[in-house]
C-alpha cells in the first residue's frame, strides 16, 4: 500500500514549536517533486539565468571567511558544474579560480527571485506536511555549493529553521543559545538577523578564544531525503562535504521575533553610526555584501520606530501582553543579567536520567527511527583538509541513530548562577586584547554595545517605556 508519513502535519508542527533541541526528520519528503532539484536538473530550469556565486579559499586559516573577504562571480549553473566537474576552466567566469584551492557557493537565494517566470515550481516545495499551511517554495531559499563551501558560525536572530537537503551531503556544526559567550559574538561584519562568531569553529584559536573549548558542539552530517530542524538561536557553522551539494530552507517565524525586531533596529542604529563615523566611505569593509539597503541614521531610526510600532500593533488587542511587559519590568535587571549566566555543566547523572524517565514520559517522546536527536560532539572538530574533505558518510546524525531508544524528552533543567555581574565578564570575554593593550577600537566597542544580551535588555527597556 502507499507509504505513511511517519509525522502528520499537526504533530510534526507540534514537534517543531515545543522542541528544545536540534533534530533530523526522515522520510518526510519521499513525494516532493523538489527532491529531483539537483543542480543538473535546476541549470535545465534556470536555462543559462546568471547566479552570484561566492567564492572561498579551502585554506584551514584560523580566521572566519566572511563574505566581506569573499570574491563573487557571476555564472550560470552550467558554467558552474563545468568548472566543478573539469576541476578547471580555460575560459569562463571561473577561469581565475583553481578549483583545488577554492569553492564556489550559490547561497541564499530566494526561490521566489530566482523562479519569478516559473512560479508553478513553488509547488515542488511542501512545508505544509510540517504543519505550515501554505507555506512551500515561496517561502524557500536555495544553496549550491562545491565541495568545501561554508557559512561561517552565526546565529539567526529571526525564527527557527527547517533545512531540506536535496543532493550530496552537508556537515553541520551546531552550538546552543546559552553557549553564546563562549562563541565571541560580533555584529561586523553587519548583517540584519545573522550575529557571527569570531571563531572559525572547525579551526579554532584557542589561545585568541580561550572560553571556546568551554562550548558543547553538536555535529550531524544530513543526507538527501533528511530535514534538519534548527531552533531557535542555535548558532551553526554548515560546511559542504560532497563535489555538489543542494538545500532547500525555510525560516518559521516565532512569536519572540517581534522583540527581537527592536534589538536587531538597535543592533543597526549603533552599528552604522559608530562605523560610519569612523570612516563614512568603507562601508563595504564592514556591510555584509547582502545589505544592500541605506544606511543613514535618518533611515535608521525611522527603522527602529517602526519595529517598535510593530511591535505594538502586534500585542494591541492583548492588554494582557502589555501589563505583563510593566509587571516585568521591576524583575528584568535580575531575570535579564542571570539569563544568560555560565550554566554549570550538566552532572555527570544527568547523562543517567536520559533513560531514566517514567514511562509517561518516554511514550511522549517523538524521538525514533523518524526523527532523530543531534547529540553533543565527544570528538574533536573535523578539519577542512581532513574531516571535511576526507569524509567517508558513516557519521549519520553524530551517531545519534543507535541511541534514539535511550533518550526522553523532558527539558534538562539547568542551575543558573546568581550573580549578576557576571554578565560583564561574558561581555568582557569578547575582548581579545592581551592586557598590555590599551588601545580600544571601534569593533571592541560595538562587540559591548550591540552583544545580544545587551540589545535584549535595551529593547526591553525602549518596550517598557513606550508601555507606561
Amino acid at each position: 500500500g502507499e507509504y505513511v508519513k511517519p509525522f502528520t502535519p499537526e504533530k510534526a508542527k507540534e514537534i517543531i514549536m515545543s522542541l528544545q533541541q536540534p533534530a533530523v526528520f526522515c522520510n518526510m519528503v519521499f513525494d516532493w517533486p523538489a527532491q529531483h532539484w539537483t543542480a543538473e536538473h535546476l541549470s535545465k530550469v534556470l536555462n543559462g539565468k546568471q547566479i552570484r556565486f561566492r567564492m572561498g579559499m579551502k585554506s584551514t586559516d584560523t580566521v572566519p571567511q566572511f563574505e566581506t573577504s569573499c570574491s563573487y562571480v557571476e555564472a550560470t549553473l552550467e558554467e558552474f558544474l563545468t568548472w566543478n566537474c573539469d576541476h578547471s576552466s580555460t575560459s569562463g567566469p571561473f577561469i581565475d579560480y583553481d578549483y583545488s584551492k577554492f569553492w564556489a557557493y550559490a547561497d541564499y537565494k530566494y526561490v521566489v527571485s530566482l523562479f519569478e517566470d516559473k512560479t508553478d515550481i513553488f509547488q515542488d516545495v511542501i512545508w505544509s506536511d510540517f504543519g505550515f499551511r501554505g507555506r512551500n517554495g515561496r517561502e524557500s531559499t536555495l544553496w549550491i555549493g562545491s565541495l568545501g563551501a561554508h557559512t561561517p558560525c552565526h546565529l539567526d536572530s529571526y525564527g527557527c529553521n527547517l533545512v531540506f537537503q536535496v543532493q550530496g551531503r552537508k556537515r553541520w556544526h551546531l552550538f546552543p543559545p546559552e553557549d553564546t559567550p563562549f562563541l565571541y559574538p560580533t555584529r561586523i561584519p553587519y548583517e540584519e538577523s545573522s550575529v557571527f562568531s569570531k571563531v572559525n569553529v572547525v579551526n579554532p584559536d584557542v589561545k585568541r578564544f580561550p572560553r571556546f573549548q568551554e562550548a558543547r558542539r553538536h555535529v550531524v552530517t544530513l543526507s538527501p531525503g533528511q530535514v534538519l530542524f534548527v531552533p531557535r538561536h542555535w548558532w551553526h557553522y554548515v560546511e559542504s562535504v560532497d563535489p555538489v551539494t543542494v538545500s532547500i530552507n525555510s525560516w518559521i517565524e516565532l512569536e519572540e521575533d517581534h522583540q527581537a525586531r527592536v534589538e536587531e533596529a538597535i543592533a543597526r542604529m549603533l552599528v552604522c553610526a559608530l562605523k560610519t563615523a569612523e570612516d563614512p566611505h568603507s562601508t563595504r569593509a564592514w556591510l555584509n555584501p547582502t545589505e544592500v539597503e541605506e544606511t543613514s541614521h535618518e533611515v535608521n531610526c525611522r527603522y527602529l520606530n517602526r519595529a517598535v510600532s510593530a511591535f505594538f500593533d502586534h500585542y494591541r488587542t492583548s492588554k494582557t501582553e502589555i501589563q505583563a511587559l510593566r509587571t516585568n519590568g521591576e524583575h528584568m535587571k535580575k531575570e535579564e543579567f542571570n539569563m544568560h549566566n555560565n550554566l554549570m555543566e550538566v552532572e555527570q547523572t544527568d547523562s543517567q536520567n536520559l533513560t531514566s524517565g517514567t514511562v509517561g514520559e518516554q511514550a511522549a517522546c517523538p524521538f525514533g527511527p523518524d526523527l532523530v536527536p543531534v547529540l553533543p560532539s565527544s570528538e574533536d572538530p573535523p578539519s577542512e583538509t581532513g574531516g571535511m574533505f576526507k569524509n567517508d558518510g558513516k557519521d549519520f546524525v553524530g551517531k545519534a541513530g543507535e541511541h534514539f531508544d535511550k533518550l526522553h524528552c523532558t527539558k534538562k533543567q539547568r542551575m543558573m548562577s546568581g550573580r549578576e555581574n557576571e554578565i560583564v565578564e561574558q561581555v568582557a570575554s569578547n575582548s581579545t586584547m592581551a592586557p598590555s593593550q590599551t588601545f580600544i577600537s571601534t569593533d571592541d566597542l560595538l562587540d559591548c554595545l550591540v552583544n545580544p544580551q545587551v540589545t535584549k535588555i535595551v529593547a526591553q527597556l525602549l518596550i517598557q517605556g513606550r508601555s507606561l
